[in-house]
């Protein structure tokens, strides 16, 4: 696996991805220190599902971030470019109509969806404004996106003890926990690469969304994007 240069082989990613599949949910909770879910939780108060909208869920993995969008009724399609990470989604929610796709090339019409959210993996895409363009194409007008991924913190001691963790006590962490801690420390880098919260902001713009904003979570270490097609 190369290192988080953002120039993503999508192929590599997705078998990076396959190999973490089947624990991915549990390590993502022991390397956030329990706060996935509470930021899992926040990303769908923001998409507020309710019956009958109909959803994308990019990247979606195992399902973790479906699951509640569909509980309060939402029509939603979970998709990843991961097969690994799709069958493992596929045991865990049934019911669930994990759909393979990439985001650089969604196999769906054009004004479909009302809103089309990712969570964690907008930063593993190889060309995040072609996935930026990908997710306008498919909102319908009026819709929505919305994008939870790890991000700056605000403040900069925490911002400076943030990333010494990612690149220090992470991986150490991932090596007892991971059949493939490689991944985790690719996932680390990559996070350290990654925009700043006006930087996305400003890439949203630039592919069509309009009222783009975003809202901090944990100081920062998370931040969800929203914006609108118009």
């Amino acid at each position: 696996m190369a290192r988080a240069n953002l120039n993503k082989d999508p192929d590599e990613v997705a078998a990076m991805f396959d190999g973490v599949a089947k624990r991915y949910d549990l390590v993502n909770d022991l390397l956030s220190l329990g706060r996935t879910r509470a930021w899992r939780k926040a990303t769908t108060a923001i998409i507020a599902p309710a019956p009958g909208m109909k959803i994308l869920d990019l990247a979606a993995g195992t399902g973790s971030s479906s699951a509640p969008l569909a509980a309060a009724g939402a029509d939603v399609i979970p998709t990843d470019f991961s097969q690994g990470m799709l069958t493992a989604g596929r045991a865990r929610h049934p019911h669930l109509p994990f759909t393979h796709a990439d985001a650089l090339d969604l196999p769906f019409e054009p004004n479909r969806f009302d809103v089309v959210t990712i969570s964690f993996g907008l930063r593993n895409t190889a060309d995040c404004d072609k996935a930026l363009a990908q997710a306008l194409r498919v909102t319908k007008p009026g819709g929505r996106i919305v994008i939870a991924e790890f991000s700056h913190p605000t403040w900069r001691p925490f911002r400076t003890i943030y990333m010494n963790y990612l690149m220090k006590a992470l991986p150490v962490i991932a090596r007892k926990t991971s059949s493939n801690p490689d991944a985790y420390i690719y996932l680390a880098e990559s996070i350290q690469s990654w925009p700043t919260q006006q930087e996305l902001a400003d890439r949203m713009a630039r592919a069509g969304w309009s009222q783009v904003g975003w809202q901090n979570l944990t100081g920062g270490v998370v931040a969800v994007h929203i914006g609108s097609k118009p």
